[in-house]
C-alpha cells in the first residue's frame, strides 16, 4: 500500500463531506458487495445529473490520532499529507432521495485493499465518511447507438448508464467478469445487447478478452456514443480501437482508466498525472 495518500485539488465546496450510516449489505455476486447507506447524514448529499456520479470514501489511517468527529477538510488543512486519511473512488450505483438512501457496489478480492475488506465486513449501524459526488458523463441523446465496455470496476457505472437509456435505445455492452456467478441483472432496453466476457480464473487486468471483443464486434451503422472504463492497460488498447481503427471523434468517447494492475489508488492517481498514466 502507498504510504502517502493521494494529492487532491478538491475543496470543501467542490467535494462536501457526507457522513453516512450503513442500512444494509447485499451480496450481489461472489466478488461484489452492495452497501446501501443513509441515515441523518444523507441530508448533506447533493445529487448531480450525471449517471457516472462518483464519491471518494474516506479511510482513516490506523495509528493516527484524528479529532472526532472527523472533519476531512480540517485534517487536510492542519495535518501533514502523510497523515491524511486514504480515499478510494466509487460510483454511486443508485440514489433514492425519497427513501434517503444510496447504494455503492464494491469489488471484493479477499483481504486485498482497503475498501473491499471494509465492505465485506460492514454491518447495519456502521458509519463512514465520503466526499462528493463528482461526475462527467451522460449518454448522448444525439447518438444512433451506444457502446459500453469495462471490467468489474466499471460495472456499476456502466449498469447505471444503461439503465438510464430510453426504451428505444440501441447499443452493445461488453462486460468482463470472472465467471458466470458474477453476471448481474441489468435493466437494459431491448435494443441494447449485453455480452458477458468470462475470465474463468485469469486475474483481472490480464488477457485480451475485453479489447478483442470490442475490436472484433460488428458495429451497427450510425453515430456511436462510447463509455469505456476499467483497467488502465485495457483502456490504452481500446484507445487505439476507437481513435485509430474506428477514427472516432474525441467527443464521442468517454474513456478512463479506473485502476491499474499492481497499483493501489494513491499510486495510480499520482501516475495519471505523468506520461505513463495518460489515456
Amino acid at each position: 500500500m502507498s504510504t502517502v495518500p493521494a494529492a487532491t485539488s478538491a475543496t470543501k465546496k467542490t467535494r462536501p463531506q457526507i457522513d453516512l450510516t450503513v442500512i444494509r449489505r447485499e451480496e450481489i455476486s461472489p466478488h461484489m458487495v452492495r452497501i446501501v447507506a443513509g441515515g441523518p447524514g444523507f441530508a448533506a448529499y447533493q445529487d448531480n445529473s450525471f449517471v457516472d456520479r462518483y464519491v471518494k470514501i474516506v479511510f482513516p489511517q490506523s495509528g493516527v490520532d484524528y479529532a472526532q468527529p472527523l472533519d476531512l477538510w480540517t485534517v487536510r488543512e492542519t495535518m501533514p499529507r502523510a497523515q491524511w486519511p486514504f480515499t478510494r473512488t466509487y460510483t454511486v450505483r443508485w440514489v433514492d432521495t425519497a427513501a434517503q438512501e444510496l447504494a455503492i457496489d464494491f469489488v471484493i478480492h479477499g483481504d486485498e485493499g482497503l475498501a473491499g475488506p471494509w465492505a465485506a465486513a460492514a454491518k447495519p449501524g456502521d458509519t463512514f465518511t465520503m466526499t462528493g459526488p463528482g461526475g462527467a458523463y451522460n449518454p448522448s441523446p444525439e447518438a444512433d447507438w451506444h457502446l459500453f465496455a469495462g471490467d468489474e470496476a466499471a460495472l456499476p457505472a456502466i449498469a447505471a448508464a444503461i439503465e438510464s437509456l430510453p426504451a428505444e435505445a440501441r447499443g452493445l455492452a461488453f462486460l468482463e467478469v470472472d465467471s458466470d456467478a458474477d453476471i448481474q441483472h441489468i435493466k437494459a432496453p431491448d435494443g441494447v445487447q449485453l455480452t458477458w466476457l468470462r475470465r474463468n480464473g485469469v486475474a483481472a487486468g490480464e488477457g485480451d478478452l475485453l479489447v478483442s471483443a470490442v475490436a472484433g464486434a460488428e458495429w451497427p451503422e450510425g453515430r456511436v456514443d462510447v463509455f469505456a472504463h476499467g483497467e488502465r492497460g485495457y483502456m490504452k488498447a481500446l484507445r487505439d480501437v476507437f481513435f485509430v481503427q474506428r477514427a472516432l471523434e474525441r467527443r464521442q468517447v468517454s474513456l478512463s482508466g479506473y485502476w491499474a494492475k499492481g497499483r493501489v489508488e494513491d499510486d495510480f492517481q499520482a501516475e495519471k498525472k505523468l506520461p505513463v498514466g495518460q489515456i
